[in-house]
């Protein structure tokens, strides 16, 4: 079963989020610097210029570098800086075949623990500990990838009741939430300097 999922806050994009654990990461690879329903309806718009209905590691892995940056720059372009995130999904990409097999899921198929998952997210092309951290919440919080410990190894994104990420998006109420949440964050730190 496929969860409803509200990140791109567009039907056919959210749909694609739910079915598709790479449509997954590479919306949470592009989720920097741009609005994050911009950077969630990003696979979908990849994959309807690649002509697919998902997308596929070994397919983006093996385009043509040029041809994939400029797919990713026609107007409107899928990320702020579509050239440097052309080149990071391609390389997210090409790390899923050679360490899994193409293979999204067998990041956390096998997985005993959270810190385990958490370990493998971070070794992915273009993951750091907070995207790390905030992509595990979400496997947990709505795709029901929940190995022992994920809460922990997620650290404050994994609290339940919470909305400071993506993680936490059910719908529109729930994005304002994230939204109000991240404008104290950044009200918050600009008082503290």
């Amino acid at each position: 079963m496929n969860p409803t999922i509200h990140l791109a806050q567009q039907a056919d994009a959210d749909e694609l989020l739910g079915r598709s654990p790479l449509a997954a990461l590479v919306g949470m690879l592009l989720d920097q610097q741009v609005p994050m329903e911009w950077a969630f309806a990003g696979p979908y718009t990849i994959a309807q210029r690649m002509g697919t209905e998902d997308l596929d590691a070994h397919d983006i892995a093996a385009r043509d570098p040029e041809a994939f940056v400029a797919l990713l720059s026609e107007k409107p372009a899928v990320h702020r800086y579509p050239g440097s995130m052309a080149k990071r999904i391609q390389q997210l990409c090409q790390y899923l075949v050679d360490e899994y097999g193409g293979d999204p899921t067998a990041l956390w198929k096998d997985v005993a623990t959270g810190k385990e998952l958490l370990a493998r997210l971070n070794a992915l092309p273009g993951f750091g500990k907070q995207k790390s951290q905030i992509f595990l919440a979400l496997l947990g919080k709505q795709f029901g990838v929940t190995p022992q410990g994920w809460r922990e190894a997620a650290g404050a994104y994994g609290e339940a009741g919470s909305y400071r990420s993506a993680a936490d998006i059910t719908g529109p109420e729930s994005l304002a939430k994230v939204r109000a949440h991240k404008q104290e964050v950044k009200r918050a730190a600009k008082s503290a300097k």
